[in-house]
Formats: C-alpha cells, sequence, structure tokens
C-alpha cells in the first residue's frame, strides 16, 4: 500500500549537530530543507564540545603543518586526500562561521590589536585551536541554531527517531538511489513517512554502545545502522576513541574535561601525586589521545585505582577561571575547587572515527544519500582522531556535499507516493524490561570486551552475545511497536557487532585498537571495509 508523504522536500538531513545545520544552512537559499532532530535543537555532541576547532591562522603555521600532524595521529592509516582537503578548506570554513557571529576569543597582539587567541592540543605541533572559551560547541550550536530557525526554507522537526531510509527495496525500483526516510514521532507515537530528493545522514557517532561515555545519549549509532541495513559499507569501526579526562564523580558521569587543560599545562597524576605521563610518551601529557587513555588505564588497572588525576593548580587562580570557566564552575558545584585542587578522571568513550564510507563530496554507496560529521568515514582520521579536528570535519564536508547536492537538486525528481508503514501486524509491548536489560548487558559486555584494550577472546566473547541479543531484538522488533529505546538498542547492536568484526579483521595494533594478542604493527595499513549483506525489510 502507497500513501502520500506526511513530509515532502529537497533535502532531508537526519541530524541537527554542525554537520547537519551547516549544510542545511548552506542548501537554503535555493532548495526546501527539513532537519530532523532526535531531541531538542540543541542537544547533542556539537553542543557539549569544549576543546575548539583546528584550523592555520598563525603566520608561523602551515597548512603543510596541519597536515603532517594529522597523518602522525592517524597512525599511518589516514587517507592523505581527505586530510589535505579538510586542511585546505578548513580556514574558509572558520570563516564562514565567524562571518555568522560565532564568539572566538581573542587578545591584543604586540601592536594592540585584536588577534584570535590560539590554543595547542595533543598531537598538533602549534597553536591553531580556535575557542570559544571551553565552550566552543555551545557558542557554535547556538549560533547555527539561531540561523535555522531565521531561514524560511528550513523546517525543523524535533522530537523524531529516524527508523529507516526508504530505499528501492522498498518501491521495488532498481536506480539504487534513496527516496527518503520513515521516522516515529516521539510526541504524537506514530510512524510517518518524508520523501525528499536527498537525504543526508548527520546523527553523530555511536559512543553510548559503552557503558561509559562522554556524549550525551542520543548518540546511539543510528545512522551508521540505518545505512548498513540500507546496503551502505562501513569503515574502520573498530576505532573509537576514549577520551582520556572525563570527570569522575557519580553526578557527573558524561562531563568532559577537555584537552585544552593539558594543552595550557595540566598535568596527569597518580594518586599519591607522581607524574606518569613522561613515563609513556615523549610529548608527555600532550601525547595523541590513544596514547594518554591507555596510560590512564594502564595505571589505574596496575595500582587498582578507581581514577587518576588532572591538576592545573599551579596555575594562577585567574588565569584557570578565564580560560575555562564552565569546567571550574562544574567542578567547584561538586566540591572542587580547580584552582587548589586536582580533578579526579578516568578516560570514557568519545568519538566514533569509523562510519558510513564516502568520498570527497560526502556521497555513500547509495545514490543521493551523503553522510557528513561523525557519522562517516571520510578517511581524515585514521586510526585516531588528532584533537579539534572533528568539528573541523563537519564544516568542510557539509559545505562540500551542499555544493554537490545544488548542482544537482533541480535535475531530480520527487518521489511523493512512498510505501506506507506496516503495523498491521504488531502490538504494543508489556515487557519493557527486556529492552532495558539487554541494554544494560549490551553497553557493559562492550566496556568489558571491546575497550581500551582487546584480545581475541574478549572479542570472541562479545560476538557471541551480540549474536544472542540480536536474535531476541528482532524478534521484539517484529512483534511490536517502535518505541524511542527500542529503536536506539536496536541500532546499538548493530553498531556493536560492526566495532566488533572490524577489531577482529584487523591483526595488528594500531592508534586506537590495542589487541593484546596482535601487539605489533603491520607493514602495510590498511582501513578494515565491512560490505553488508542483502537484508529484507520489514
Amino acid at each position: 500500500m502507497e500513501q502520500h508523504a506526511h513530509y515532502q522536500c529537497d533535502v532531508l538531513v537526519i541530524g541537527s549537530g554542525a554537520a547537519g545545520l551547516t549544510l542545511a544552512l548552506q542548501l537554503a537559499a535555493q532548495t526546501r530543507v527539513i532537519v530532523l532532530s532526535k531531541g531538542p535543537l540543541t542537544e547533542g555532541s556539537t553542543y557539549y564540545a569544549q576543546g575548539g576547532i583546528a584550523a592555520v591562522f598563525d603566520e608561523n603555521d602551515s597548512i603543510e603543518s596541519h597536515i603532517e600532524d594529522t597523518l602522525i595521529a592517524g597512525a599511518g592509516l589516514c587517507e592523505p586526500a581527505a586530510v589535505e582537503f579538510t586542511t585546505r578548506h578548513a580556514k574558509q570554513s572558520l570563516q564562514w562561521l565567524i562571518e555568522l557571529g560565532v564568539g572566538f576569543d581573542r587578545v591584543a597582539d604586540e601592536q594592540g590589536q585584536p588577534r584570535f587567541h590560539l590554543t595547542q592540543e595533543g598531537g598538533h605541533s602549534h597553536r591553531r585551536i580556535l575557542h570559544a572559551a571551553d565552550a566552543t560547541g555551545r557558542a557554535v550550536q547556538t549560533t547555527l541554531v539561531d540561523e535555522v530557525k531565521k531561514h524560511p526554507n528550513i523546517q525543523v522537526v524535533e522530537r523524531v527517531n529516524a527508523i529507516d531510509l526508504i530505499t528501492d527495496k522498498h518501491i521495488g525500483g532498481s536506480s539504487g538511489r534513496c527516496y527518503g526516510a520513515y521516522i516515529w514521532n516521539r510526541v504524537t507515537e506514530q510512524v510517518e513517512t518524508i520523501a525528499a530528493k536527498f537525504v543526508a545522514l548527520a546523527t553523530g557517532g555511536a559512543s553510548k554502545v559503552y557503558q561509559y561515555t562522554s556524549n550525551p545519549d542520543i548518540a546511539s549509532g543510528d545512522g551508521i545502522a540505518m545505512a548498513w541495513r540500507a546496503g551502505c559499507r562501513v569503515a574502520n569501526m573498530e576505532f573509537n576513541q576514549f577520551h582520556p579526562t572525563c570527570l569522575f564523580h557519580p553526578n557527573a558521569q558524561t562531563f568532559l574535561l577537555t584537552e585544552a587543560l593539558r594543552g595550557e599545562g595540566a598535568v596527569l597524576k597518580r594518586p599519591d601525586g607522581s607524574r606518569f605521563m613522561p613515563d609513556f610518551h615523549e610529548a608527555a601529557e600532550l601525547a595523541p589521545r590513544d596514547v594518554v587513555a591507555r596510560a590512564i588505564d594502564y595505571e589505574m588497572k596496575r595500582l587498582g585505582a578507581d581514577c587518576m588525576y588532572l591538576d592545573i593548580s599551579h596555575k594562577p587562580a585567574a588565569f584557570i577561571r578565564e580560560h575555562f570557566p564552565n569546567i571550574y564552575e562544574k567542578c567547584l558545584s561538586l566540591g572542587i575547587d580547580i584552582t587548589q585542587q586536582p580533578m579526579p578522571v578516568v578516560p570514557a568513550a568519545h568519538y566514533t572515527c569509523g562510519g558510513v564510507k564516502t568520498d570527497l563530496n560526502a556521497r555513500t554507496d547509495i545514490h543521493n544519500l551523503y553522510a557528513i560529521g561523525e557519522v562517516a568515514y571520510t578517511g581524515l582520521h585514521g586510526a585516531n582522531r588528532m584533537a579539534s579536528n572533528s568539528l573541523l570535519e563537519c564544516l568542510v564536508f557539509a559545505r562540500s556535499a551542499a555544493q554537490d547536492i545544488s548542482a544537482r537538486v533541480n535535475q531530480m525528481e520527487l518521489l511523493t507516493q512512498l510505501p506506507a508503514w506496516d503495523e498491521s501486524k504488531v502490538s504494543d509491548s508489556d515487557e519493557e524490561v527486556i529492552i532495558q536489560h539487554n541494554w544494560h548487558e549490551l553497553r557493559l559486555f562492550m566496556w568489558d570486551y571491546v575497550g581500551i584494550v582487546r584480545t581475541n577472546k574478549r572479542l570472541e566473547r562479545a560476538l557471541r552475545r551480540i549474536e544472542l541479543l540480536q536474535q531476541e531484538i528482532h524478534e521484539y522488533y517484529s512483534h511490536c511497536k517502535v518505541s524511542n529505546n527500542l529503536l536506539e538498542l536496536r541500532n546499538l547492536v548493530t553498531v556493536a557487532e560492526l566495532i566488533v568484526r572490524c577489531a577482529m579483521a584487523r591483526h595488528e595494533s594500531r592508534g586506537l585498537h590495542y589487541n593484546l594478542d596482535y601487539p605489533e604493527l603491520l607493514p602495510n595499513a590498511q582501513p578494515t571495509v565491512l560490505t553488508p549483506p542483502q537484508q529484507p525489510s520489514r
């Protein structure tokens, strides 16, 4: 049975962070855009990003240096074309944000003229991080939201879950393209359809697959799972970045302590007050994140300690309050005065370096389907994302996708009659406890078996449990009406399988993937690319 789509547009953007909103704004002059937001428009990983955005603004810096630093941090697995493309488009992407009014911090130069205050983070050889105090993501997100709300060609639909992409397998076509999406409206609790000439996934990463994460609740790998089910390849899912320093406190489980703290002189200490990073890397606290995270994990396990400590109290109190006002206030609200005492820290799942395979225009394997931001694998990050390249990737590839879509949008037909969502064989669930149990089980064994340090046996155990969970979840999904928790669990278990299968395929330790059974580097680094099997639609 076909029905007229509930919504129609030229471009459907699934996700409302920096990537999605940038794409919408870049397209809105000539196209009708719908932006789907899983929660409120300001919720998402962009809003919580603290550190900043990397670009060459210092005359003593160079794009070549930014390229080299990124390649080194990526542990030999970056795709050079993606790195060069991103870094060469960095400054103009930042200039666009500046023109929109993002208030990056400035200081006076030697002549008393204002210039951008650039900070340095792990892996960078120069100060090239533009930031807005320690809340850069908030400044970017709120500015983009304000612009989106002004634009008559952009319609925002909040509190909806994308369920699946509508492709040829739903309509019996053979063009290999995407026609829209099924969405679940969390307000009306109804499934609706959106018809679009083009669809862009900007759904963020999948760190919620782990028990401890710095990400907001919405980071459940939805776009990666939907693209995989639709027939897109994914790559490098074994490289999940664990941020070394999340605040260890029962009331602050997802509060990130930006790498800029270490860039400005904070040091990591054991419970006895002794430093340990010089024992692990010549760059000490400014080593790449994978090195720092493993060092903290190693020291915690060696000492049986609940956490390590990050200390910036040797810096002047006024300096700390000026540069890190949000961190200062947050810690103070928890009884920690960072001008006087160290902060307890643990690593937490932070960033998905792999994702849906795309080209430099953000095109996926399916015609008219794009992927931008953390959901995508562009080749920029390799085996370890360098600090402050993530928001940059969102901006650069959103602008690139917008150019590609703009050149084609007027030649593309909109298919408005789409297959209706079939709920004829489903019923309301009276066993929500099953979802909750499976949810907690998945996140716990992913943390224990597929975390910072892995082994073959742990990966095999994780895969066996994933396969059992998939059977249970598929049975549940086939017979029950959809809900937020069910949709997220369905996506998370798919992403968990992709992470484990990629990890099992890599017989070496490189970057963020560390396997005790394969501790050495292979001589030739290659990305791990998975191709989906043909899957029936619901």
